[in-house]
């Protein structure tokens, strides 16, 4: 049973054994556990920021905080102009997005195909009708046209088609089901096709950023020639994309659209819900990998320290066997070896937190890792990061605590005389 007596002998003998230690030896313990540490968040956290950028994307690029949508009922949002200007005199609103939004075939290279048989170079895709001027301050679309140029407010049968839907961009031809336009530029010609209305347009722009952009996916035109493709002569939109001013809450905002009215005839949600479905489920599923991963790395870090400990123990053999003889207990000696290694681990910890948050998630939120799937960050939530610090010391201080207890459970005599 350990005794306070116990532990304040066992703090002195730890403070006298890391102050005599070698500077090199541990600088590279803490090291050791600096690498851990980071590798305990980092890995799980850029996985799971991978999910997280693509959540991010839909909520830059199309959902905004807030958005309201045609209900599942309805083909739009009824009264549209009038809950738009309700919408804009709300405080909490920084800028908004209204758009037309259809499904639609996109058929490419039809006056050069000869034979009727022959599959048509087309592909489905959704059609926004935008403001070209009010999407690009909400979006900011105009700096992912890749190739081309951007939307006029006065084009006319012009479209910006994303990259996705173009082979040379798309992972469609590996991919069932996905069937991208062949052999299209800026300049070419393409037909749409809404509710059974063909129009012949130009591509005018082609919109290039990461696979699971919602820009990626979408064409765009200036909202007036959409409208006529549906056969609409209203103005009820399909979309309204509503960014809050900074330090707004979006279920907050959202609960104030529905309970004023606004759910009556739309659908109201916030980004986290509108984003697609399976979106969480991935993101789970990653977290699990990125905990399997990093407990490679706790296993490691505990196996470093036992042997760093035993070593240690075993040339001071002696010296410990005289410390038990002169009346120093066991439990004292042992104590001293734990505090040594969560000195190590703690101080390698402080070290990455300063790092991690310092440094990494900043810098990494500032300038996302692109991946061909996402532009991906670091998430690094504080409490799961302390979990983690409570596991790490954990594991150093019983990866401690083992190899002295091994050598201190030896007897004395033999300790003193180096015997067997």
């Amino acid at each position: 049973m350990m005794s306070p007596l116990d532990i304040r002998v066992g703090w002195y003998l730890a403070q006298r054994q890391i102050r005599r230690s070698s500077i090199w030896t541990t600088g590279l313990i803490v090291f050791v556990m600096l690498l851990t540490f980071l590798n305990l968040v980092v890995v799980t956290g850029m996985l799971v920021g991978i999910v997280d950028g693509i959540s991010k994307l839909y909520r830059e690029q199309q959902t905004g905080d807030v958005i309201v949508s045609t209900p599942k009922t309805q083909n739009y949002i009824e009264n549209s102009q009038n809950i738009i200007a309700f919408i804009r005199g709300l405080p909490q609103v920084d800028r908004i997005s209204a758009r037309y939004a259809s499904g639609a075939t996109i058929e490419a290279n039809y006056k050069t195909r000869t034979d009727q048989n022959e599959k048509a170079n087309s592909t489905g895709a959704n059609v926004f009708g935008v403001d070209p001027v009010a999407e690009n301050e909400f979006s900011n679309l105009a700096s992912f046209v890749g190739e081309g140029q951007y939307l006029e407010p006065s084009d006319y049968d012009e479209i910006l088609i994303g990259s996705q839907l173009i082979d040379r961009y798309s992972f469609g031809g590996d991919v069932p089901g996905l069937t991208p336009l062949r052999d299209v530029y800026p300049g070419s010609k393409v037909r749409i096709t809404i509710g059974g209305v063909t129009r012949e347009v130009t591509i005018k722009g082609i919109i290039v950023t990461t696979a699971n952009s919602p820009l990626a996916t979408g064409v765009y035109m200036p909202e007036k020639e959409v409208r006529e493709l549906m056969g609409r002569n209203d103005y009820n939109v399909n979309q309204i994309a509503i960014r809050l001013k900074e330090g707004y809450d979006p279920i907050a905002f959202r609960d104030l659209l529905t309970n004023s009215g606004v759910g009556r005839v739309a659908t109201v949600q916030t980004f986290s819900e509108a984003i697609p479905n399976g979106v969480e489920e991935v993101r789970s599923t990653f977290a699990q990998i990125g905990n399997a991963i990093s407990s490679v790395g706790l296993v490691v870090a505990s196996i470093t320290i036992f042997i760093v400990i035993f070593i240690n123990a075993v040339t001071r053999r002696k010296f410990i066997g005289i410390l038990k003889g002169i009346g120093i207990s066991g439990e004292a000696i042992e104590i001293s070896y734990m505090f040594q290694s969560l000195f190590y681990a703690m101080i390698g910890v402080t070290v990455g937190l300063l790092v991690l948050y310092g440094f990494l998630v900043p810098y990494v939120s500032a300038h996302p890792i692109v991946l061909p799937i996402s532009n991906a960050i670091i998430v690094a939530p504080l409490p799961g990061t302390m979990l983690r610090v409570a596991l790490l010391a954990l594991a150093t201080v019983i990866a401690g605590y083992i190899p002295a207890r091994m050598i201190v459970r030896k007897n004395t005599l033999d300790s003193i005389l180096g015997r067997n």
